[in-house]
């Protein structure tokens, strides 16, 4: 049975640029159907859409990007998720991907063509260096490695061709850190696009768009989730960018993310700070606890004093983030039986989940990566990536006690 409202009476809509990150990760991109109206985001699992007339089937086909038409490119449940996560970066719009990886390609086939040339920082996750390389390499698109953390180098590696500057700060798995400001600089005098890799901190602890970035980059399977459930991406950037050259793309080649997946990352972006700032304060823990072990040699966090960039980190960063790495002594074999003794830990690749997960970076993520460049990148055998949960933080300190034992 259906009952429909005299809604005689309507109220405004909040304006979201005065309001705190919190309550917009909450209340941002909420569309309501005029029929039920109901309180929590509807889930819009279907492939098309209905017009009551051929001539309104003809403008809904000539304006796109205003209503929905197919759910390869528009579907009102991604649309409420695009429309939050802008409004959390506070960028003008949002177009979400299948994947990350399929964020970052989309970002390059928008804008790229035969015969440019990127500069991409050598501390990136390893398909994206597959990606630059490998296949954006078939198409004569050529791509220059630096120092994610010398400015000078990325002024170096202009030419008169380069059009993209790319970079994931903190980096992964190192947590180097970038001056975004410095970068945004020399990317401007270039006239390059400036794309960076938001997935580690997110908005609830970073916004490069505010400190000069042009596009910011999200695996929406990592923290804008935060459980482990779902894959997707995201790109977030200016009008022009978004509209002009991204939607086009995504509405031909179809990188298209799931109504579900959105859904999912809608109620996930709801306890995105909350879980930051816990998961934060576990990783900080952890690694002041690592730093004292006889048998760690290095601890990369950027909320530790004794990582090399940590004021930038703390003037960019809100709090240092929730993923740590550390060089064991006894490289691989020491690391393995580091890894292998956990009982919580999740050994996985993946990260950005409530549930605690550890790695060995150079057999994992950075395996399809030469031995040349892990070893350019600071990516050694005895290197162990955790990215931390929300688990009381003295058991895994606990499980972490007897791996080292171990390992030692």
């Amino acid at each position: 049975m259906s009952i429909r409202m005299n809604r005689k009476v309507k109220r405004p809509s909040p304006d979201f640029s005065t309001l705190a990150s919190e309550t917009i990760a909450v209340r941002a991109g909420t569309r309501r159907t005029q029929e039920f109206q109901e309180h929590s985001e509807a889930l819009f699992l279907t492939s098309s859409f209905c017009f009551d007339s051929a001539e309104l089937a003809q403008d809904g086909f000539a304006h796109a990007e205003q209503g929905f038409i197919y759910s390869r490119f528009t579907n009102p449940t991604v649309s409420m998720f695009q429309d939050r996560l802008a409004a959390l970066e506070g960028g003008e719009f949002c177009i979400a991907t299948a994947s990350g990886m399929a964020a970052i390609l989309t970002t390059a086939m928008a804008h790229l063509q035969a015969g440019d040339h990127v500069i991409c920082s050598r501390s990136v996750f390893g398909a994206t260096i597959q990606l630059f390389s490998t296949i954006l390499g078939k198409f004569g698109v050529s791509t220059t490695y630096v120092d994610l953390a010398d400015a000078k180098a990325w002024q170096n590696a202009v030419l008169p061709n380069t059009r993209l500057f790319y970079l994931e700060t903190p980096s992964n798995p190192l947590t180097d850190i970038a001056d975004i400001k410095a970068i945004s600089k020399i990317a401007k005098k270039a006239n390059a696009l400036f794309a960076v890799d938001n997935c580690f901190c997110t908005p609830a602890l970073q916004k490069p768009l505010s400190l000069g970035a042009d596009v910011v980059i999200h695996s929406a399977t990592k923290y804008l989730d935060g459980q482990g459930r779902v894959l997707g991406g995201a790109i977030v950037g200016s009008k022009e960018f978004i509209m002009g050259k991204v939607f086009p793309y995504v509405r031909t080649a179809g990188p298209t993310l799931s109504a579900f997946n959105a859904w999912v990352f809608l109620k996930g972006l709801e306890t995105l700070d909350l879980r930051m700032k816990q998961q934060s304060a576990n990783a900080l823990a952890l690694a002041q606890w690592l730093e004292k072990q006889p048998n760690v040699e290095r601890v990369y966090y950027p909320g530790l004093k004794s990582h090399p960039q940590h004021n930038l980190a703390m003037r960019q960063q809100k709090l240092g983030g929730a993923i740590l790495s550390f060089v064991l002594k006894g490289a691989k074999q020491a690391s393995f039986r580091l890894i292998n003794q956990t009982r919580l830990c999740s050994i996985t690749a993946n990260l950005g989940d409530t549930r605690t997960t550890i790695t060995h970076p150079a057999t994992t993520t950075h395996s399809r990566v030469s031995p040349e460049a892990r070893k350019a990148a600071g990516i050694s055998d005895g290197l162990v990536r955790i990215a931390v949960g929300l688990e009381n933080v003295n058991d895994l300190i606990r499980d972490l006690k007897a791996g080292l034992k171990s390992s030692g």
